[in-house]
């Protein structure tokens, strides 16, 4: 008997890959630059421009209207991609660190990375991928410390991104 496979699945937040090489930036040769626990920002919007004008038709039934009627008008703007944030447990690897430093270092413009995540079905095959181009750190963060706990430390890099888009 033939199986017929799902026209449509709901994909789940906890089977994701997210892939972004760092290699040869400063000196780093780590064969894989970070597993990330969490990603978030991951958004692409369209700006709205509003067009308002004033029409030559009277407003409303009342005689003493003297004015037109004000239109309004919605046009699509210019598109932008938000910063994303990567979470992962603190590793001995300085990668991360270390193309911070060269950003901040005023070498920005050649530290621009793209990189993708890539989303999984429940039967481990990939189901949708986007993609990241000419992402940069902007920020790093460190989870709080705190003397007995047994949890995981937490690096957290916002990276901003020229373009997001979804990949075939």
């Amino acid at each position: 008997m033939e199986t017929k496979k799902p026209t449509f699945e709901v994909l789940t937040a906890c089977r994701f890959y997210l892939e972004l090489k760092l290699q040869n930036i400063a000196g780093s040769n780590d064969e894989i630059d970070g597993y990330f626990m969490e990603c978030q920002g991951f958004q692409r919007s369209q700006e709205v421009i509003e067009i308002v004008e004033v029409t030559p038709q009277q407003w409303g039934k009342s005689k003493q209207a003297k004015f037109g009627r004000v239109v309004r008008t919605k046009i699509p703007g210019n598109s932008k991609s938000d910063n994303i944030i990567l979470k992962r447990g603190l590793s001995i690897s300085l990668s991360i660190w270390n193309w911070l430093k060269e950003v901040e270092e005023g070498n920005w413009a050649k530290q621009k990375k793209d990189g993708d995540l890539t989303i999984y079905n429940q039967g481990a095959e990939e189901q949708a991928r986007f993609r990241f181009l000419g992402g940069w750190p902007v920020k790093y963060k460190l989870s709080g410390v705190k003397a007995g706990s047994n949890e995981f430390e937490i690096e957290e890099i916002e990276l901003a991104v020229d373009e997001f888009i979804r990949v075939k």
